[in-house]
């Protein structure tokens, strides 16, 4: 049994270490700029494009690869950045990309560089993470190929599909409405529905043969059925995920959500096929008409009609809680830390989604450098602001999120930095979960993992992952609409472990370039917020003054009065040298960014 073990152990380094040896940098150069474009052939409309043209282009890389992209604002109107969905960011946190929370956003004019390492194999895509911008057209596929997939072999060719809502408004002028206009403003509608970001994809294909094809949901808002007449669909990934080889006429493609599967031709080319996306009616409460289905084709011969579709009444698409993890992953043992968010909506000034009652709201510093200079205190949610809903992990824990929707529509929710496992989920209208009458027992034992899950109205799930990338990562709706209005909460994963793991090491200068645009401090939260973690302690020294002698009280305070005076004024002087954006360094004590 040793040799083999050996063996084993020995042709899977050699070849880990080949595929990093032959591992390359990838260096994509992106000028954002306004690009009329007209995709859905009604309305011709400002879109976010790059170089000049629309669609963006993919990203493809290896695993293994150094991924180089390059960012040069020439929107002229509009500050950006960039977020690479479903990337764990493992050891570069920094170039998540979500404004205000691992960076500031990049200014009209101004460059950025991201840089990080392929790591993960699958489907992915990359988008805005600024304001409403990213449903303007500033997205598009990321493709990490695998040299072992366990598919190999399997497949002919590879295909990219996405499927996206469209809007002829733009969000500048969407998002004030929706945000302004009470509790019963229902989102906006979709104008269109888009393939492969047109209204008439024709998808060539050959007879008899296999194709891996990759589906991106890249929409704002609405989920997406799918379904390719007269073919059947072999799920083999989900989110980046491997899978158990899984039979589906249809699939169900929440905003942000990934599916890979393997597609077999027809041995014969007599006749094309319509490839069907119809966008989720549920979530349009009292719209009127809505142009919902998008129709593309799959081109055996291009000398022959082009299909009208069957009309299809009811969907029945796969559960997705019924795959299973290609490498049969257990569920992780129980939770170290369980976090309970409750979905709701208020209406205090303007219109808000909520996280137990806290609709999220920017920091004004973002949340990873808070994070990287408030030493000890980094361990304190109330360092980063009452309002990031935010919740500090300690490093390996494992973490349970139990979540109930109280809304009456979907809500696809998002991890960054993590895959997480979907271990239960009640079925629409099905409640919340309820420790008290569900066990271990009840829960999936080889979960699925993804990084975007549908939560439907009135149910609730439970998702656990291990805590083991320290860094700031965000869980929120990626329907554009709600996150906007507050549904978002941020995981603030081992701080201590980051700040020990970032010591010495410098932070790119783009990243103090662009707070210094954008007249950003970088060092600590240092709104009023911040110290609601002071005025906490302040409480408890006094509580525990009652009872004490006369000359002990005042002896106390004024020890207190000299060290509360020292701290003020520590504090005014870190926040007058953060304003000296220099060359800065991660360190492990409360400071600024830069070297003192």
């Amino acid at each position: 049994m040793r040799v083999p073990l050996l063996w084993s152990f020995f042709t899977i380094s050699l070849f880990n270490i080949l595929q990093w040896t032959n591992a390359k940098t990838v260096t994509y150069d992106f000028n954002i700029t306004w690009v009329p474009s007209n995709p859905d052939g009604l309305f011709t409309r400002p879109t976010i494009g790059i170089n000049g043209q629309w669609p963006p282009p993919t990203i493809n890389a290896d695993l293994g690869d150094t991924i180089v992209v390059n960012v040069l604002n020439s929107l002229g109107n509009q500050s950006t950045s960039l977020h690479f969905h479903g990337l764990y960011m493992n050891g570069t946190t920094h170039m998540d990309g979500p404004a205000q929370v691992s960076q500031c956003s990049v200014s009209p004019g101004a460059s950025f560089t991201y840089t990080f390492k392929a790591e993960q194999v699958g489907t992915y895509w990359y988008h805005s993470h600024t304001k409403a911008q990213y449903p303007d057209g500033l997205r598009g596929p990321l493709i990490i190929h695998d040299p072992s997939n366990p598919y190999k072999g399997q497949f002919d060719e590879e295909l990219v599909l996405t499927v996206s809502d469209w809007y002829h408004q733009q969000m500048t002028e969407l998002i004030p409405k929706y945000v302004g206009g009470g509790m019963m403003t229902m989102e906006p509608v979709p104008d269109a529905n888009l393939l492969n970001d047109t209204h008439n994809t024709e998808v060539s294909v050959q007879p008899a043969k296999t194709y891996l094809v990759r589906m991106i949901n890249m929409g704002a808002f609405a989920g997406q059925h799918v379904w390719i007449e007269g073919h059947t669909m072999t799920i083999v990934e989900i989110d980046g995920i491997y899978t158990k080889p899984t039979e589906t006429e249809m699939i169900y493609l929440a905003s942000a959500q990934r599916c890979s599967f393997l597609l077999k031709t027809k041995a014969d080319s007599t006749k094309n096929y319509p490839i069907v996306a119809s966008l989720d009616r549920s979530l349009f409460m009292m719209a009127g008409a809505v142009n919902s289905e998008v129709t593309g084709w799959l081109v055996y011969d291009h000398s022959l009609p082009l299909p009208t579709p069957a009309s299809v009444s009811t969907y029945h698409p796969i559960d997705d809680m019924t795959i299973k993890p290609y490498d049969e992953m257990s569920l992780l043992p129980k939770p170290d830390k369980v976090i309970s968010l409750s979905l709701s909506m208020s209406h205090s000034g303007d219109f808000r989604y909520t996280f137990n009652g806290n609709g999220y709201r920017h920091p004004e510093v973002p949340s990873l450098y808070t994070a990287l200079t408030s030493g000890d205190l980094a361990t304190n949610p109330d360092v980063y602001g009452k309002s990031t809903n935010a919740f500090v992990l300690k490093h390996n824990q494992v973490v349970e999120i139990e979540i109930y929707n109280r809304h009456m529509t979907n809500h696809p929710f998002h991890l960054h930095g993590h895959h997480f496992q979907a271990v239960w989920r009640s079925p629409p209208g099905g409640g919340a979960y309820d420790a008290s009458r569900l066990s271990e027992a009840d829960f999936h034992q080889t979960p699925i993992r993804r990084d975007t899950i549908v939560l439907p109205a009135g149910s609730g799930a439970v998702l656990r992952f291990r805590a083991d990338n320290p860094g700031v990562w965000l869980f929120h709706c990626h329907m554009e609409w709600h996150a906007e209005t507050g549904l978002v909460a941020t995981m603030v994963e081992a701080p201590l472990e980051l700040q020990r793991q970032r010591q010495g090491q410098h932070l790119p200068a783009d990243h103090m370039q662009a707070c210094a645009a954008a007249g950003t401090p970088v060092s600590m939260n240092v709104t009023a917020e911040s110290l609601d973690a002071q005025a906490e302690e302040e409480k408890t020294i006094q509580g525990q003054l009652v009872g004490l002698t006369s000359s002990t009280i005042v002896s106390l305070a004024a020890g207190f009065v000299f060290v509360m005076t020292g701290v003020v004024g520590l504090l005014l002087w870190l926040r007058r040298r953060a304003w000296k954006l220099q060359d800065v360094r991660y360190t492990p004590v409360q400071t600024s960014l830069e070297d003192l």
